[in-house]
């Protein structure tokens, strides 16, 4: 009986690496396109400590035409969150840490240094940062650039790691119907170049067209969006299963014109496969954290 990725294989679509692909990518961005901007991400981390208990961190990084800032929320609680407003003219103290909370016995210390963070056209610094959350002695999540000599000069202590996962990942953006992002599918991939576009009557089209291209390859294509507004398809990226779907009824049928889509990638493991021909599950399957991407797109009128 053959393990259940060969048998997905043989129909999805396989982006192993930037050089092979089943489709070409003669309809992928346009160097006179400006993709949509970025105006929030959250993602999701799963930390696991030395005692084996467990805890979810949640960051938001927000920009618009009045804030740009950091929101960390600990666990299901709204009320154990950091927040920073990291406007120039509203935020005074760009490093510094602090002790959150002391959440079911645990005690949560963050420490950060924006003071020389630099960005891109996206809410999140991308240079010159570090974000450091400590969980009951243990480093739980690390963001940003500090390697562990300076973790402990900082800490003044040799700190043990927990075992930390990103499990999703969400992505708001608002202008046109172009996306450009960027997404790790697991811990031992690679990042991976992901171009979403909607192609239209302006460009010589009889009808709308979706493209999502990985790595400058294009993965899907449908055609006759009006009607194809909602779908899926299976593509193969690092040996794992990913589902791709896509919703952009508002799109074309919101009242005001504007509208906003969602596309969705998420990788899959046998246990959701559900298949008859299923064996049992290996231990690494198992353990495998499955990862998911949201992209929550709005489009101006």
């Amino acid at each position: 009986m053959r393990d259940i990725v060969s048998c997905f294989s043989e129909n999805a679509i396989q982006i192993s690496n930037p050089s092979c692909s089943s489709y070409s990518n003669n309809i992928c961005i346009s160097p006179n396109l400006i993709p949509s901007i970025q105006n929030a991400v959250t993602c999701l981390y799963k930390i696991i400590l030395s005692t084996q208990k467990q805890l979810l961190i949640t960051v938001t990084w927000c920009k618009n035409n009045t804030i740009q800032g950091l929101n960390i929320n600990f666990g299901t609680d709204p009320s154990t969150s950091f927040k920073l407003n990291t406007n120039t003219g509203l935020f005074r103290k760009k490093k510094g840490s602090k002790i959150v909370v002391e959440l079911e016995n645990s005690k949560i210390e963050v420490f950060w240094d924006l003071s020389s963070a630099k960005y891109d056209v996206g809410p999140a610094p991308v240079d010159g940062f570090y974000v450091l959350v400590i969980v009951d002695s243990e480093i739980g999540l690390v963001l940003g650039d500090i390697g562990g000599e300076t973790i402990s000069k900082k800490l003044k202590i040799s700190t043990p790691a927990a075992k930390t996962s990103l499990i999703s990942r969400k992505e708001h953006c608002s202008g046109n119907t172009l996306y450009a992002t960027k997404a790790q599918f697991c811990d031992t991939g690679i990042q991976h170049e992901i171009l979403i576009k909607c192609s239209g009557e302006n460009e010589g089209l009889k009808y709308p067209v979706l493209s999502v291209c990985i790595d400058k390859k294009t993965v899907i294509r449908v055609k006759r969006l009006q009607w194809n507004f909602r779908g899926n398809q299976t593509i193969f990226v690092d040996g794992l299963l990913v589902d791709l779907m896509w919703d952009v009824h508002d799109w074309f049928y919101n009242s005001d014109s504007s509208g906003s889509a969602v596309f969705m990638f998420r990788t899959r493991s046998g246990m959701d496969s559900r298949l008859w021909l299923e064996e049992k599950l290996t231990q690494k399957d198992q353990e495998r954290v499955e990862f998911s991407l949201l992209i929550y797109a709005c489009k101006s009128p």
